[in-house]
């Protein structure tokens, strides 16, 4: 046990002055008395020593922070998100989404379970610093047995005793073990506020992934339905020209087959509608029957423009590191609380009250009594318990320092990815509209060749296969970059309180 690190502060020593007090009372005052005041120096001296923690500082987590993100590009000023980020989308129906989910998410309302159960068990860990205090009422009725060995009978006797007491016990917490058990909790419930947070951004994204996605489903089925359209269109211009003796089987099969497949595609579309739908109402904890999504189109969603800060910031936003920081101090609490089982423990009981044979006396100073008891328990041998519980709660917030490291690190790299994927996203958005206005008016040059009789089978079909694969992949590309910003809203915490600025009155 001696290599034990301790460090205790000047205040813990007991004062000169407090004991000297309580022996000049004791000196005029009854024999009682002069114990009961002892008690209650006893008392103020572990008042004095709650500063006598023995709990050690957060260990430095020795992070790199870098002074900006890889992907940020340097022209950016920065626009950090607001409170209710979503409504940057500029749909209505998403900001009733995401208000409703709020209100009666279950996974937020479990998590917000979960921060009332570790406030309640702070609680119950505080209840330790404080004394316990119990009263107790009492009658008892006893008759002894009127027989004797040479067999006469006296009538026996019966007893009657009443008894009121209050019970008092406190145990001195000179070592900070109660107190850095209390500190464990409390953090813990910091801990599970800032988990609800986590749950809450979570289900957030969540919501407006699928709401985006239900939207994506819904113009990709307008596009295929068009495309059908289209196919049928060319489709009878094949048949006019085998009519007319121009064309071939061959020429009506290939273009049979490519309606088949646009018709094909329809059905998963459907269902991937259909699933988001359903996700949305579990998000929202509503019966898919009793939801309502009317949707619309990716093209009537405004983009937000967001950018991240310093990186620094992130620090005190993404609640999962905030959370990662509380656990890490619950820890280190309770490794104070470990140590200081290696130190002894003094616990002060007391009881008093009245004790009389007769109710109506019970009550009267010559029926009073009380006791006083003090007593001190140093563990010598207990097998390795102690020290592996100490050991066990080094090891525990070793572990969380390195989980903090590692959130702190990913928090960075999320930005960044969500950053890079904004930048590709869009570049790759450009380009495929570009690829669908070509392959649009190449499509119809060949249509209308078509009908004059002087277009090529196979270039027809190859421009409508490409027009037809460019309109998809463009709302597929919307829906990411929509994605990615939803995605940046992430990594950054969600929405950040506003900056104060000072004005230049308060200067």
């Amino acid at each position: 046990m001696s290599n034990v690190p301790i460090a205790v502060d000047e205040p813990c020593r007991a004062s000169a002055d407090t004991r000297s007090l309580a022996g000049k009372r004791g000196s005029r005052a009854s024999v009682g008395l002069q114990r009961f005041a002892r008690w209650l120096a006893a008392i103020g001296l572990a008042a004095s020593s709650a500063g006598c923690l023995l709990t050690q500082d957060i260990p430095d987590p020795a992070l790199d922070i870098p002074r900006r993100y890889k992907a940020a590009s340097g022209a950016d000023t920065a626009v950090p998100p607001s409170l209710d980020w979503w409504r940057g989308f500029g749909s209505r129906e998403l900001t009733q989404l995401m208000e409703e989910a709020q209100s009666v998410n279950l996974d937020i309302a479990a998590a917000v379970a979960r921060f009332r159960q570790a406030d309640a068990l702070a609680r119950q860990a505080g209840a330790a610093l404080l004394p316990s205090l119990s009263a107790t009422g009492q009658e008892t009725y006893s008759r002894t047995s009127g027989s004797s060995s040479s067999g006469l009978t006296n009538g026996g006797r019966e007893v009657v005793n009443y008894q009121a007491s209050l019970s008092a016990s406190y145990q001195l917490d000179f070592f900070g073990q109660n107190r850095d058990a209390l500190q464990a909790a409390e953090e813990t419930a910091v801990a599970n506020r800032f988990d609800r947070d986590v749950t809450q951004l979570t289900t957030l994204a969540t919501v407006a992934n699928a709401y985006f996605q239900v939207l994506a489903a819904q113009d990709r089925l307008r596009t295929a339905e068009r495309n059908i359209a289209s196919a049928t269109r060319v489709l009878d211009a094949i048949r006019e020209r085998q009519k007319a003796g121009t064309g071939n089987d061959l020429d009506v099969a290939q273009q049979e087959s490519v309606l088949a497949n646009q018709k094909a595609a329809v059905p998963p579309l459907r269902q991937t509608l259909d699933q988001n739908r359903n996700a949305l109402a579990v998000l929202v904890s509503r019966p898919p029957e009793s939801v309502r999504v009317a949707g619309g189109s990716l093209d009537d969603i405004r983009t937000p423009r967001v950018t991240p800060g310093l990186p620094s910031e992130i620090l005190t936003q993404r609640p999962d590191i905030r959370r990662q920081e509380a656990e890490l101090a619950s820890a280190t609490a309770n490794v104070g609380s470990a140590r200081a089982q290696f130190f002894p423990s003094i616990q002060l009981t007391g009881n008093g009250g009245y004790q009389s044979s007769a109710l109506v006396s019970l009550f009267q100073p010559h029926a009073a009594f009380f006791s006083l008891a003090g007593s001190l328990t140093q563990p010598i041998f207990d097998g390795g318990r102690i020290l592996g519980n100490f050991e066990n709660a080094r090891a525990r917030q070793d572990e969380l320092l390195q989980t903090y490291r590692k959130t702190v690190i990913q928090a960075f790299t999320d930005v960044d990815n969500a950053l890079f994927s904004i930048k590709q996203t869009t570049l790759r958005l450009q380009l495929q509209r570009q690829v669908v206005t070509a392959s649009r008016r190449a499509f119809q040059l060949s249509e209308q060749q078509l009908r004059a009789g002087t277009a090529d089978i196979v270039t027809v079909l190859n421009t409508q296969l490409t027009l037809f694969q460019a309109e998809d992949a463009l709302w597929q590309a919307q829906l990411a970059r929509l994605q990615a910003i939803v995605s940046l809203y992430q990594a950054l915490g969600g929405g950040w309180e506003p900056r104060m600025e000072k004005s230049a009155d308060a200067l």
